[in-house]
C-alpha cells in the first residue's frame, strides 16, 4: 500500500507541538542560571554545565540557532581566563602559597586593595578560578536557551501588552542565532573560495567583519519586515489604564531587581528577599495581564503552555530549591574556602537538584525527528 508523505506545514506543525515551548526552556535556563549564581562550589558549577549540555545534546533541533551552545561554552572559557588575568595582574585574594612572583608597582593609598604585578598564590589562583567557573557556567546557561527556544515560536509567545517593544525584543533575542548561523556560512565560503589561512588578519577580514555585518542586516531586516507587519505599533488604549499598567509594570520590576540585590547580599534574610521577589513577580504579571486584555491582538495557531511545559520549568526550579536546602543545611559546601587549600565538599541537596534539572533530556523530545 503507498503512502503519502504529510506536507511541509503538516510537518512543521507536528514538530512544534513535539517541542517544547520556548518559554519554558527559558524559564528552565534561568533556573539554572540562578542555582548557579547561589554557589561557589566547582562541582556544582561543573555539573550544571553538565546538564546544559546533555539537555541541549539530545533536546536541540536544526534550526540555525542551535550551535548557540558550542558559542556559548566557548565564551564562557573565556571569562574564565580573562578572570585568572585580572587576578594576576590587580591582585585579589592571597595566601602563603606563592606560585611566582612578577614584578610590582607601588600604588597611591587610594587604590588600597588592588596590587599590579607582585606574589600570585595558589589560593588566590583558585579563588579566581572559582568566579570565573560561575560567570562561565551563568553564559552557559543562557547559551542553552538559546540553542533551545525558537526565537520566532518566542514572538509568537510574547504577551499582546509587550507587543510595542516585541521588535527590540526579538532583535536581541535573534542577534546570537544569526551570529552562529553567519560564521557557518562564512567558513563555508571561506572553504569554496580555498581561503585556509589562519592569520589574525585574515580572519579579521575575511571571518569577523562579515560575520559582524550580516548578523546586524539580517537582525534590522527581521526588525523592518516585522514593523511593516504592524509589529510594534501603540494600541488605541485609554490613557488611565496605560498609566495604570505602567505602574504595575515599573513596581514589579523594581521590585524584582531589589529582591535579586536581597538575594545576592548576605545582609538581608532570605525569606524577605523571596518576598519582595514573589511580589515583584505579581506585580508585574497583574500588569502585563491586565494590559493584555485591552490590547487588540490576533493569534493564529497560538502555541499552548501544556503540562509538559511545567515540567520542564519544574526541572529547573529542583536546581534552585537544592541550592536553597544546600544553603540551609550545608552552607560551607557551597562556598568553599580556598585557604588553606582543600578539595571541596560535594553538597549533595545542590548536585541532587541539578541532576534532576536533566530531566528535560527525556521530557522533551529532539525536533530532529523523535523522541531521544
Amino acid at each position: 500500500m503507498r503512502t503519502t508523505k504529510p506536507p511541509p506545514e503538516a510537518r512543521a506543525a507536528a514538530n512544534r507541538r513535539a517541542a517544547a515551548h520556548p518559554v519554558a526552556w527559558w524559564g528552565w535556563a534561568l533556573l539554572l542560571a540562578t542555582a548557579a549564581g547561589g554557589t561557589g562550589n566547582p562541582w556544582v558549577l561543573l555539573l550544571i554545565v553538565a546538564v546544559a549540555g546533555l539537555v541541549v545534546t539530545w533536546c536541540r533541533g536544526d534550526e540555525p540557532w542551535s550551535g548557540a551552545y558550542r558559542v556559548f561554552l566557548y565564551i564562557g572559557l573565556g571569562a574564565v581566563a580573562v578572570r585568572m588575568a585580572f587576578y594576576i595582574v590587580f591582585g585579589g585574594a592571597d595566601g602563603p602559597t606563592v606560585l611566582l612572583t612578577l614584578p610590582s608597582v607601588t600604588l597611591p593609598d587610594w587604590a588600597a586593595g588592588f596590587r599590579l604585578g607582585g606574589n600570585v598564590t595558589a589560593e588566590g589562583t583558585l579563588a579566581a578560578a572559582y568566579d570565573g567557573l560561575r560567570l562561565a557556567t551563568l553564559l552557559v546557561c543562557i547559551g542553552a536557551a538559546n540553542a533551545l527556544a525558537s526565537p520566532r515560536r518566542l514572538l509568537r509567545s510574547v504577551p499582546a501588552a509587550l507587543y510595542e517593544v516585541s521588535v527590540a525584543v526579538v532583535v536581541a533575542l535573534s542577534v546570537a542565532p544569526q551570529l552562529v548561523e553567519s560564521v557557518g556560512r562564512v567558513r563555508r565560503a571561506r572553504a569554496l573560495r580555498g581561503n585556509t589561512s589562519r592569520s589574525p588578519a585574515n580572519l579579521m577580514r575575511t571571518v569577523v567583519s562579515p560575520v559582524l555585518h550580516d548578523a546586524l542586516e539580517r537582525s534590522l531586516a527581521l526588525a523592518a519586515a516585522m514593523a511593516s507587519r504592524g509589529y510594534g505599533r501603540a494600541a488605541d488604549v485609554p490613557a488611565p489604564a496605560r498609566r495604570a499598567t505602567n505602574a504595575f509594570l515599573l513596581t514589579g520590576l523594581v521590585g524584582l531587581c531589589a529582591g535579586a540585590y536581597a538575594l545576592l547580599g548576605a545582609a538581608t534574610p532570605a525569606p524577605l528577599a523571596w518576598t519582595v521577589v514573589a511580589c515583584g513577580a505579581a506585580a508585574a504579571v497583574f500588569g502585563i495581564t491586565f494590559a493584555s486584555k485591552r490590547v487588540p491582538h490576533t493569534r493564529y495557531r497560538p502555541d499552548r503552555f501544556g503540562p509538559r511545559d511545567w515540567a520542564v520549568v519544574a526541572a529547573g526550579a529542583a536546581a534552585v530549591a537544592g541550592t536553597v536546602l544546600s544553603g540551609v543545611f550545608e552552607p560551607s559546601a557551597l562556598w568553599p574556602a580556598t585557604n588553606p587549600l582543600s578539595v571541596p565538599d560535594l553538597p549533595l541537596w545542590a548536585a541532587a537538584g541539578v541532576v534532576i534539572a536533566a530531566a528535560p533530556a527525556l521530557l522533551a523530545p529532539s525536533s530532529r525527528g523523535g523522541t531521544p
